[in-house]
């Protein structure tokens, strides 16, 4: 069996049968790429469209033979099989594709392996200037790798401390400090690294590089948390971030902690995105955390392709997230659990309950929706069309606080929140895998599954909320048999800006009433 390679970690080489194949036209070079990361056949219309964007159909259709012949010209054999609709790689070749080989690791390990993998940028150098598509589709994949790397190495750094490694940690901590200078959290990381080599200096000059970037570039101070590393244990310090740990399945590793130790369990889900350690950097965040462990134990996590746990291709479903739910109860050993579905994560809470009733106290939806688009039965969401203009915005602004001001809008000109939020969202997800999240959000609807929840119910809205309109709570409430609606004054979306107190009294007496 013939073996193809792929080197796309950097700039892209192909090698056949360990012989480097060299192709002179760029888009030659594009769809080989393109046909390596695909899942499956790529459509022919599909493939002319990306590359020619600006030729008629016919012509687009023509370019492409030509540049399937000389692919096959310069590979001195067929690569890729083509039918009259689809191209794909050839069945009869032994395909390896680095970045795949990658994301493998970074999955089951080795991480150390995965780290010294991804040297460069995907496709580093590479570009096809008149095809915006191809471009942004190279831009999205880019941003997913890098996204994946900063997992690795934070993983990395956590396991190489806890070995008794530090200096590795070390070398871990500083590659993740030069891949994002302004994260406080990788900051952080390299700090405690320092620490645990027994190199206090080191550690002071990092948090006075660290003081010194978040002043010059963002005009913030520090969260006390990182100044707190240096000083002796006291009241004011920060609690310790409970220890992650990870649950399997069907071969997806799901992230988890727990927190605290009450009479009762209390599982979060999270809205669209988590990172169950960057949440604890947030000092509101923080003391919301604390305060809902003392009503139970505490589990969070996040839900498969999104923050520590293991990125997926699939999008994302309401089944996925209740098949999520239900692992990390089992792994926790929690056999019944208030559950408190949050934001985006609602549907899935639903969707659990309906599969679950006997493992529920209570179901406690916030922020959250049934349909994640309008309808005619359901006007108080975005319309599809509305839906995929908001989603470029998004995207586009991704790496800096995108939409803060929507989902947060008394943060919207405190620059702390926004450096906090930017840097939650890089190591949390990338544009490309949050694109088919929201995609999946979209196309959301759980109405049919309400009038089946049998677990005593409570919603929770904010009056002005930006993100999900109130409305929709209301509806969630009036479909559930024997849902409680609670309005919660204010307009700010995440449940823990603003007034925390109204929300966590509704929880307690709702879950002492369980």
């Amino acid at each position: 069996m013939e073996r193809l390679e792929f080197r796309l970690l950097g700039f892209p080489e192909f090698r056949l049968n360990g012989r480097r194949v060299e192709l002179a036209l760029r888009k030659a070079t594009a769809l080989l790429v393109y046909l390596a990361e695909s899942a499956g056949p790529v459509a022919r219309e599909v493939a002319a469209t990306l590359l020619w964007p600006e030729t008629d159909e016919e012509a687009a259709r023509a370019r492409l033979r030509r540049t399937l012949y000389k692919i096959r010209i310069a590979f001195g054999s067929e690569v890729i099989a083509t039918s009259g609709t689809s191209l794909s790689l050839h069945p009869a070749l032994s395909v390896e594709v680095d970045s795949k080989v990658f994301e493998h690791a970074c999955n089951v390990g080795p991480l150390d392996e995965a780290a010294d993998m991804l040297k460069g940028d995907y496709l580093a150098g590479f570009s096809v200037p008149d095809c915006p598509e191809f471009e942004e589709w190279v831009f999205f994949r880019r941003e997913a790798l890098r996204s994946r790397l900063v997992q690795a190495l934070e993983r990395l750094i956590e396991a190489k401390i806890a070995a008794g490694e530090p200096r590795s940690a070390v070398v871990h901590a500083t590659r993740l400090t030069g891949l994002d200078p302004l994260s406080e959290s990788a900051h952080r990381h390299l700090i405690r690294a320092h620490l645990a080599a027994g190199d206090r200096a080191a550690a002071e000059r990092q948090r006075d590089t660290c003081v010194r970037l978040l002043r010059e570039e963002l005009g913030i101070a520090p969260d006390p948390a990182t100044l707190a590393l240096l000083r002796e244990p006291s009241h004011d310090a920060a609690p310790d971030v409970p220890r992650t740990r990870y649950v399997e399945v069907d071969g997806i590793h799901i992230a988890y902690q727990i927190v605290g130790s009450g009479p009762m369990d209390i599982v979060l889900v999270p809205g669209f995105i988590s990172h169950v350690e960057r949440i604890w950097e947030d000092r509101s965040c923080r003391a919301w955390i604390t305060a809902v462990s003392r009503l139970g134990r505490l589990i969070l996590f996040d839900r498969r392709g999104m923050g520590l746990s293991d990125r997926v291709g699939a999008r994302p479903t309401v089944e996925a997230t209740a098949q999520d739910i239900l692992a990390v109860m089992n792994a926790a050993s929690s056999r019944r659990a208030l559950l408190i579905g949050a934001s985006e994560g609602g549907p899935g809470c639903v969707r659990f309950a309906v599969n679950h009733p006997d493992r529920l106290i209570g179901l406690v939806l916030w922020g959250s929706l049934a349909k994640g688009s309008r309808a005619p039965d359901y006007p108080f969401a975005l319309t599809v069309a509305q839906y995929d203009l908001w989603k470029p915005r998004l995207l586009a602004s991704w790496g800096g606080p995108a939409e803060i001001e929507t989902f947060a809008p008394s943060l919207a000109a405190d620059r702390q929140a926004q450096a906090w939020w930017a840097g939650l969202l890089r190591a949390a997800s990338s544009p490309g895998a949050v694109a088919g999240l929201l995609e999946a959000l979209r196309d959301t609807d759980v109405r049919h599954f309400l009038a089946k929840v049998s677990a005593r119910t409570m919603v929770l809205h904010r009056s002005g909320d930006r993100a999900v309109r109130i409305e929709a709570g209301r509806f969630l409430a009036a479909n559930i048999p024997g849902a409680k609606f609670i309005e919660v004054a204010g307009n700010d979306h995440w449940f823990w800006v603003g007034d925390q107190q109204p929300l966590l009294n509704s929880i307690g007496a709702f879950a002492r009433r369980s």
